[in-house]
């Protein structure tokens, strides 16, 4: 029935098979759900660059009619499992999150419940280990816009609509995806079954004690950190503050901030360069002058921010609408101004 939908609207539908029914109209819908699906990836990609929070990628995809066919009539026993599958299946649209470590992925449920609206919000690895058991690790949340960004444009085809989000650290999408195509994609000799299990449960718990290293090395990186002048720049003729040299001091300056996304501290040094900011001695001059306390309470974060939002907001407090108008802060004014307000309430 998938191949035959795929190809085309050559098969009759029976209007009295709720699954029928429902894959001929989500057949119909797909263009605009392959928007949606676009959107989305767009919209979690915002939140998260905003607010400064790490990952490793960012990907989605609207679910495929011969996919969703496949899942509307599925039984057990005889019996449908989905008797509204429109309604009832979930994944339609998802948007999928792979950070480095597992701290990340709580700052990523955490900002996304914050920014838009989470209606359910399952953390599989948890569950699977109040079972006694290693596995499957992974967190699932099903989200819809906030009143805020209802009827906006970059949204148009994304309201209304439920998006799932799966977001889990880059181990444990290597076991997840390995596993799947091993179980689901191959054939298992019967005999080899429960060989194959006791295999992969050794390897999810391996890797659940890697991704806490991992996080252990990442803790023990933060803090104060060498001086200016011992990470020279990679380009002597640029002016621009190194990444990894700017990385290095804001670990020392915001100790207690996750890290940011490498990109961003290549981005946000070219915004210190539209300041006159090319060393590290002067944006040390700028930051003692803040007052961070302040900032802190001003933005209220729902989040623990990365170290070059926490930056971002300094900077923010402190140059105003010189700090808007940067060249290279074009395409988020608007978000800045919201934040300025904030930043400039006298009794937050």
């Amino acid at each position: 029935m998938a191949d035959r939908l795929e190809a085309g609207p050559h098969e009759p539908v029976d209007p009295g098979d709720p699954a029928q029914a429902a894959i001929a109209a989500y057949a119909a819908a797909h263009a605009d759900l392959v928007l949606a699906g676009e959107e989305a990836v767009q919209l979690v990609t915002n939140v998260l660059d905003e607010a400064g929070i790490n990952y490793l990628t960012i990907s989605g995809r609207t679910k495929s009619v011969a996919s969703f066919a496949e899942k509307a009539t599925r039984s057990r026993d005889g019996v449908r499992l989905f008797t509204d599958p429109l309604r009832e299946i979930g994944d339609q649209l998802g948007v999928r999150v792979i950070t480095y470590v597992r701290d990340d992925v709580a700052a990523v449920a955490d900002l996304l419940a914050d920014q838009v609206v989470v209606v359910d919000d399952r953390d599989l690895g948890r569950e699977t280990a109040s079972e006694g058991r290693f596995g499957y690790a992974s967190r699932h949340l099903q989200m819809t816009l906030d009143a805020a960004r209802e009827g906006q444009p970059a949204f148009a085809h994304l309201g209304g609509r439920n998006v799932q989000v799966q977001i889990r650290t880059v181990l444990q999408h290597a076991w997840a995806e390995f596993e799947h195509d091993i179980r689901y994609k191959g054939t298992v000799p019967p005999e080899h079954i429960h060989d194959f299990d006791r295999r992969f449960t050794l390897a999810a718990g391996l890797l659940e004690l890697a991704d806490q290293e991992f996080a252990t090395i990442r803790d023990r990186l933060r803090g104060p950190v060498a001086g200016p002048g011992h990470h020279p720049p990679a380009l002597p003729d640029d002016p621009r503050l190194e990444a990894r040299e700017l990385a290095a001091f804001l670990a020392g300056q915001f100790a207690d901030a996750g890290w940011s996304r490498n990109d961003h501290y290549a981005w946000v040094s070219g915004l210190l360069l539209e300041l006159g900011i090319t060393s590290l001695d002067e944006l040390g001059d700028v930051l003692r002058a803040t007052d961070e306390e302040a900032i802190r309470t001003r933005m209220d974060y729902r989040y623990p921010p990365g170290a070059v939002r926490r930056l971002d907001d300094a900077l923010l407090a402190t140059y105003g609408e010189r700090y808007v108008a940067l060249h290279g802060n074009s395409h988020r004014v608007a978000a800045l101004r919201t934040r300025l307000d904030k930043l400039s309430d006298p009794a937050p």
